[in-house]
């Protein structure tokens, strides 16, 4: 019985929380008449299902979303890749100024993403990378606009016991052995969740595409999204339905890797 009000204040924090997704869901269903008409939150009289074809025949959403794959799935592997190396230098490899270094590299943090955005574009400008598909990914791949995975895994580094890698040592296993067969193995709970931070951020990163890319073969979702309501602000019905299919593949990840989500938060007090 003392536990109701904190379920009660857990439930009420969640519909808050997944509101604006059934509403979302709620209204990619109803006609362009009917969602100018009725109430947000008010069902659909007569649920419609030509939104989500007329979204595709309409404009390129298969475009869209091929790239919008291709970039995310591009950036998640990059930050599983470049993150596990810097984090295992940073909290296994012994060199002179290890921790000023890795302390100067998380102040990055602060920084808003804004304050480096104008450099990072004349850098890709220069490179000829502008409106390109590597255009998109770069800046995020190595981790120079996402330091947050380093830090992440460096600090899981940091729990697993070190004798566990004296042992491999001691059998002849070298750096880069005890770092693949040995540390990543143990480590993926919290690659599972870089993951989903990595994808789900780069999913729906308008900024960056809205500065970089100004053709159809590059746009990604959200640039696609964004064009839809900038060109057709009145047609709601098919924006949400658009909003509505771009959620899916992050349900689909979430999914995929919650498990890793919570052995991580599981395992994070190893010792």
């Amino acid at each position: 019985m003392k536990k109701i009000p904190l379920y009660l204040v857990l439930v009420l924090g969640a519909l808050i929380s997944v509101g604006p997704y059934l509403m979302t869901l709620n209204g990619a269903f109803k006609s362009k008449q009917e969602i100018l008409t009725s109430e947000p939150w008010a069902l659909p009289v007569n649920p419609v299902f030509s939104n989500f074809s007329e979204v595709w025949s309409r404009y390129d959403f298969a475009t869209f979303v091929v790239n919008s794959v291709i970039v995310a799935v591009a950036v998640t592997i990059g930050q599983l890749v470049f993150s596990t190396l810097a984090a295992y230098a940073f909290a296994r490899l012994d060199f002179p100024g290890r921790d000023q270094l890795f302390w100067a590299y998380i102040a990055t943090l602060m920084v808003p993403q804004i304050v480096t955005l104008v450099p990072t574009f004349i850098i890709v400008r220069e490179l000829g990378l502008v409106d390109t598909h590597i255009g998109l990914i770069l800046p995020f791949v190595f981790g120079f606009l996402m330091p947050y995975g380093v830090f992440l895994v460096r600090q899981y580094f940091k729990t697993i016991p070190e004798s566990i890698e004296h042992a491999a040592r001691i059998d002849g296993a070298g750096t880069f052995t005890i770092l693949w067969r040995v540390m990543v193995p143990m480590a993926k709970p919290i690659l599972g969740t870089l993951a989903i931070i990595s994808f789900v951020n780069t999913w729906n990163n308008l900024l960056w595409p809205l500065i970089i890319t100004h053709s159809e073969s590059t746009r990604v979702i959200t640039r696609g999204i964004a064009q839809m309501q900038s060109q057709f602000n009145q047609e709601y019905h098919l924006i949400l339905a658009a909003s509505t299919m771009a959620l899916l593949p992050l349900v689909a990840v979430f999914l995929a890797f919650q498990r890793h989500i919570v052995r991580s938060i599981a395992l994070s007090g190893m010792k």
